[in-house]
């Protein structure tokens, strides 16, 4: 029995304009990541190679896209003082930057007057909403992501990204606090 659900891969992999993704959780704690985060925490050292094993694939998905002429862009909702995890977020930054993205970050203190979703989410040309669920320690929840086109989900969740995007201040220009 094959799924009519689209892979996150297929999703980019079909956007023509644009993709955007809001994070909001100070801390996550997905299996793909955990070495790279222990390895972080051991050394204090990010790998930051867009090339290694860990960042290629997207690194390529990433490339692929913005070679049809797609705009990737990332907003981060954090709270400061920054947990340890967001620490290491922003430490592998300039790797999503280098593969095309543009990527901002908004202290949560500056988001209070702001409606957003109530789960990270990515939009694939102003169309689809893909919400992603977590558990309360950060890891997958199940189901892990929600697919929507209805139009007034579409559009309250790209409204309250422009939103955060506007006030959110770009990679290059964010200090850790």
């Amino acid at each position: 029995m094959s799924s009519t659900v689209p892979t996150f891969d297929e999703l980019i992999g079909g956007c023509t304009r644009s993709a955007v993704h809001l994070e909001m959780r100070d801390q996550y704690a997905v299996g793909d990541e955990a070495a790279d985060f222990e390895r972080w925490r051991a050394t204090g050292e990010r790998d930051v190679d867009p090339a290694s094993e860990y960042w290629a694939p997207w690194v390529d998905l990433i490339g692929r896209a913005r070679a049809r002429g797609v705009t990737v862009r990332r907003a981060r909702i954090v709270s400061e003082p920054v947990t340890e995890y967001i620490r290491y977020e922003h430490a592998g930054t300039p790797v999503n930057v280098a593969a095309g993205e543009l990527v901002r970050w908004l202290p949560r203190h500056h988001v209070a007057d702001l409606l957003v979703p109530g789960a990270d989410l990515w939009i694939f040309d102003g169309e689809t909403v893909l919400f992603n669920h977590f558990t309360g320690d950060g890891n997958w929840a199940t189901p892990d992501m929600e697919l929507t086109s209805d139009p007034a989900v579409v559009r309250q969740s790209a409204d309250a990204f422009e939103r955060v995007w506007q006030r959110a201040v770009p990679h290059d220009q964010y200090t850790i606090r």
